[in-house]
């Protein structure tokens, strides 16, 4: 039985060999994926070297709590937003003191919130201090398939940001 499905394990392998290179360490702050970016990276073998830890803010009030988000520029842009996603990158780096992160923020559905149309996602990485998001819009594809193209893109957004290893790779997976 497989708790992590084979594609996004070979994703979190390549992400670890990269970070490895790089003596780079790794957090995640996670809404609607719910930690799911954390344990596919604990699916590559020797993920402790470099994951120091993840924090799941399913709800907006815990962003605030957990990670110290302003609670006006939450009002002011949305909880989904690219602002969010960006101040949650950052607030897990510097949490876990870590150089890297992954941080999303989305809306799964089934149906749309205030902010955004059902599989709208914020995707946000940081690499030392470079902060970059990116929206994905998975469209009205169900929870699950969201989530898991989430985590996908997640992982392949930080495998880029991180660098020039074998880009085919991240092409054909």
């Amino acid at each position: 039985m497989e708790l992590i499905a084979p594609d996004l394990v070979e994703l979190a392998e390549e992400l670890g060999r990269r970070l490895r290179a790089r003596e780079a360490t790794l957090a995640t702050a996670e809404s609607l994926t719910a930690g799911a970016i954390a344990a596919a990276i604990t699916a590559a073998a020797g993920a402790s070297a470099y994951l120091a830890g993840a924090v799941v803010t399913y709800q907006t009030d815990e962003k605030v709590r957990q990670l110290g988000l302003d609670p006006r520029m939450i009002e002011r842009c949305g909880v989904v937003s690219k602002e969010v996603a960006c101040a949650m990158a950052r607030a897990v780096a510097e949490r876990f003191t870590t150089s890297c992160s992954i941080a999303v923020t989305g809306i799964a559905g089934p149906g749309d919130s205030v902010d955004a149309p059902a599989g709208t996602v914020w995707i946000a990485t940081a690499v030392d201090d470079d902060v970059r998001a990116l929206c994905y819009s998975f469209g009205r594809v169900g929870r699950d398939r969201v989530r898991f193209a989430t985590v996908k893109a997640g992982l392949r957004q930080l495998c880029e940001h991180l660098g020039d290893q074998d880009t085919e790779f991240l092409r054909t997976t």
